[in-house]
């Protein structure tokens, strides 16, 4: 039988910087029990908790672009599955605005004002069961409903699942105040970090510092149209379930009724959390990995929410450095370097800003070393940048011109992380960081890479 030899070098690259980083100890860890056990056990912990809560879970999908839409299919099929844990019904909050079918869509019919005119998006998803405009070609479930209203959407959802451009979610937290259940949990599949007067905080922090949630944090090598077709990925989710969720005693709290929770830093956050109803039944890892692990979409759940949701915002600024380097065409040896440089300088950021952040979650989990792999080999991120070298334009007219509107995360994290490290003096401590801001404000050119990185 012939020999398999993987033919993307950077791959090999990265993943002997993973087995030889000498500043990362990984601790031991114990033998995994086999999936078909573990899954029992998941299934038998549910069972027992099921037998004290009559109440089930109501999910909303805050966004609907291709990611968010992706989301809303891939829980949506998995609420249809699970009615004992979950109502069916997940509505998706859709931005407003009128689209006209294009020809080539299999839904046209030229005799049909529906697709020949321009019509809301909310009508279209509902009526063909398809976001035609974000990602089109892919069937929703029918139990999918698109919802232009969004304090509609998220009045009697549990579970609310946040997945939109970051500039977006100050605006949106605001317009949500009041609106929704104020035992909520959420969980943000936003790539970034948010930086202000106060420093860097993560997305899912600022969302439930605005709302009075707790909520966690998806990410992974996850490039969405991959996944709505239903190609194995895999993915890794943060959450660490607050205290006062529990009904099981704890052997560190005298009581498990407490509405505080430790944020990112390892210090008590300011946010006082509800309890939920005593009939609903608590969201803990199980019940997580329930409503988005698909066979094709595999998740690994951990506790380590600032190292996950870190991964996801600082990949893009590398990715973007790999594009230039993939549009200046110097091969995979000079792309593995950017790589290598980025993954340590993820590390190194995660280590000094966030206490909390485990290294082994950048090194080990699909939200680290595997999403910066993805992303540097064909994200939005990476493309947009080799095509801006090509082109010899900016990466922002690039953008207008290929993402139909969507924004790319990478550019914005890369202006809000370099002002975080030089309002600190610390930007030269971050290179690459530095390298790929003062090239997309024109202050150094690609080809001056290698000696910056010397």
């Amino acid at each position: 039988m012939a020999t398999l030899r993987p033919t993307f070098t950077t791959v090999s690259a990265i993943l002997k910087l993973v087995r030889n980083l000498s500043i990362i100890a990984v601790p031991k860890q114990s033998p995994s029990p086999p999936p078909s056990l573990t899954k029992s056990r998941r299934s038998s912990r549910l069972n027992a908790k099921m037998l004290t809560a009559a109440k089930r879970h109501r999910v909303t999908v805050v966004g609907s672009g291709n990611w968010g839409s992706t989301i809303a299919k891939i829980v949506a099929e998995n609420t249809l599955e699970h009615p004992h844990l979950f109502e069916p019904e997940v509505k998706m909050w859709v931005l407003e605005e009128t689209v006209t079918i294009p020809p080539k869509s299999k839904h046209y019919d030229p005799s049909s004002s529906l697709t020949t005119t321009s019509q809301p998006l909310t009508k279209l998803i509902n009526t063909f069961h398809e976001n035609v405009k974000y990602l089109p070609g892919i069937t929703l479930p029918a139990n999918v409903i698109a919802e232009p209203s969004l304090t509609a959407a998220v009045s009697d959802a549990t579970i609310l699942v946040f997945n939109l451009p970051h500039q977006f979610i100050g605006g949106i937290c605001d317009k949500l105040e009041g609106h929704h259940l104020p035992y909520a949990r959420g969980i943000s599949c936003i790539k970034g970090v948010d930086v202000g007067p106060d420093g860097v905080r993560l997305f899912s922090e600022t969302i439930g510092s605005k709302l009075g949630i707790y909520v966690g944090a998806l990410s992974g090598a996850n490039i969405a149209n991959e996944i709505a077709q239903e190609k194995f990925s895999e993915t890794t989710i943060a959450y660490d379930p607050p205290s006062i969720d529990s009904r099981e005693p704890s052997p560190t709290r005298e009581s498990n009724h407490d509405p505080i929770h430790n944020d990112s830093s390892g210090r008590p956050s300011k946010v006082r959390l509800a309890r939920p109803p005593a009939d609903l039944l608590p969201i803990d890892h199980a019940v997580i990995k329930t409503l988005f692990h698909r066979k094709y979409f595999q998740v690994h759940v951990v506790s380590d929410v600032a190292g996950v949701s870190l991964g996801g915002a600082l990949k893009n600024i590398v990715a973007i450095a790999a594009g230039f380097v993939d549009g200046m065409h110097w091969g995979d040896n000079a792309k593995a370097a950017i790589m290598r440089v980025g993954l340590l300088e993820m590390v190194k950021f995660g280590r000094r800003f966030f206490p909390t952040a485990h290294a082994e979650t950048f090194t080990e989990e699909s939200c680290g070393v595997a999403d910066l792999i993805t992303s540097c080999a064909g994200g939005r991120n990476h493309r947009c940048a080799k095509l801006s070298v090509e082109r010899g334009m900016s990466i922002t007219e690039v953008e207008k011109q290929e993402l139909n509107g969507q924004k790319l995360q990478g550019t914005l994290s890369a202006r809000e992380v370099y002002g975080f490290l030089s309002n600190r003096g610390e930007e030269k401590d971050f290179p690459l960081f530095t390298a790929v801001y003062n090239i997309l404000e024109g202050k150094a050119k690609v080809e001056d890479l290698p000696d910056i990185l010397e």
